[in-house]
């Protein structure tokens, strides 16, 4: 048996590399040889190469910071604290260290922090074999940006753009302003990030422009950027719909103080919004002493006006994240779920009946009003669900209009408000068909 322990390989640290910690991450990555390690170095997150950074010894940070493309240095250095900044700012050359502190001064989330300075470009006036031997010499440089070829004039102002495909099926004699697109999609550089990739989507780009106020480019926002906004987006746009904030690192590297503070704020307020249905519950003691049956369908009532309010929510908040609705929309989508509530509504309310029928038949459980307490059950039915599915549908454009994240109308707070209304439907109904009777 050899005594040589074995080597670990990229793919096993790869594997286990969520669950361990600082320390460990840093002592499995200096473990793998140098190709291997830079490999596995591109393929992390800004987060955790700026945990590997930190760990390697001095002497090797300059290294490995060089590895990055100027926006992916910009997204380490926004994980990292303030004041350690400069230092690892320092490493770099000084080209990349002018391009990493313009991205900085963009907000994290807009296309100019996402984008990269580095694209390929050339003159209007050049000729096609001009250009191509000039691309020749930009690829060398920066190879992983090249997806189009952008006409910039004398000014750096985008006049066009042009495939790197037909760029070299063009005739060598041929002026690039022959051959060039001239109605260029672009995006300024204020622009969000889920908006960038939405654009990018629906045109289905490899890569999108950014130019400043004056139509001077900036740089290119490229595909393999928007997924990691995608991933991004959709798992802070999850987390708020199960009624919380969004979490700032990995689930595994979140602290339990730091997840209680996340969850406690909107728990709280959930739980001072369900206080509501104890006092509508206290404001009904009477009708529920007189008639103990009325308590059984209780949860029956609340818990469908709360699923149809959570199914709408969920629909309208990913409709608008994929830009699929708008604000405008409010009202198609208003008479959409109106429609959808009756149905729905009314599907559940013939259920209930049929369910307090059966079981009157079977086992005699609800007394001679029974079918007044059928039809007291189906039309709560009807109208905490109806109600439900409007409310929820609603609530994401009006906390959209005050200027929030439509996200934050979570299911669990829809699920809340429909509670307490959808007692009220109840016991209304509840005096207005059953007094003389159970009441």
């Amino acid at each position: 048996m050899s005594g040589e322990t074995e080597r670990l390989t990229a793919d096993d640290l790869r594997e286990v590399w969520p669950v361990l910690d600082a320390e460990d991450r840093v002592l499995g990555f200096r473990q793998l040889d140098r190709t291997e390690a830079e490999d596995f170095f591109l393929e992390l997150s800004p987060r955790s190469q700026s945990i590997v950074v930190a760990g390697v010894p001095a002497k090797e940070r300059r290294s490995w910071i060089r590895l990055l493309e100027p926006d992916d240095a910009a997204d380490l250095l926004q994980e990292v604290e303030p004041g350690e900044r400069s230092g690892l700012m320092s490493l770099l050359d000084e080209p990349t260290r002018i391009e990493v502190s313009a991205l900085l001064a963009y907000a994290e989330d807009a296309a100019g922090g996402l984008m990269s300075p580095r694209f390929t470009r050339v003159r209007a006036g050049m000729t096609v074999e001009e250009a191509i031997r000039y691309l020749r010499r930009q690829a060398r440089e920066n190879p992983e940006t090249l997806y189009y070829v952008y006409v910039l004039d004398a000014e750096q102002r985008l006049r066009g753009v042009v495939s790197v495909r037909e760029l070299f099926s063009a005739a060598a004699d041929r002026r690039v302003e022959e051959v060039m697109e001239r109605e260029v999609i672009s995006v300024p550089e204020t622009m969000d990030q889920e908006a960038v990739a939405r654009l990018i989507a629906s045109h289905d780009l490899m890569a999108v422009p950014v130019v400043d106020p004056e139509g001077r480019m900036r740089g290119i926002v490229t595909v393999d950027d928007i997924v990691d906004v995608v991933e991004e987006e959709a798992t802070e746009d999850i987390q708020k719909l199960g009624g919380m904030e969004a979490l700032d690192h990995p689930y595994l590297q979140t602290g339990v103080f730091a997840m209680v503070k996340k969850r406690a704020g909107w728990l709280a307020a959930l739980f001072l919004g369900e206080m509501l249905t104890a006092s509508v519950m206290g404001r009904y003691e009477g009708a529920v002493a007189s008639a103990v049956v009325l308590a059984l369908f209780i949860p029956l009532i609340i818990s469908s006006g709360g699923n149809s309010g959570s199914q709408a929510t969920t629909l309208v908040i990913r409709a608008m994240a994929l830009g699929e609705v708008r604000l405008r929309d409010w009202w198609r989508v208003a008479r959409r779920e109106v429609a959808a509530g009756l149905v729905l509504g009314a599907v559940l309310s013939i259920i209930g009946f049929v369910r307090i029928i059966l079981w009157q038949g079977l086992f005699g459980t609800y007394g001679e009003h029974f079918l007044r307490l059928g039809f007291t059950v189906s039309l709560s039915l009807l109208g905490v669900v109806l109600w439900g599915t409007v409310s929820g549908s609603m609530l994401p454009f009006l906390i959209s209009r005050l200027g929030f994240d439509p996200a934050s109308a979570s299911a669990p707070f829809v699920a809340t408000l429909v509670d307490v209304v959808g007692l009220i439907i109840y016991f209304t109904l509840a005096r207005l068909l059953l007094t003389g009777a159970l009441l």
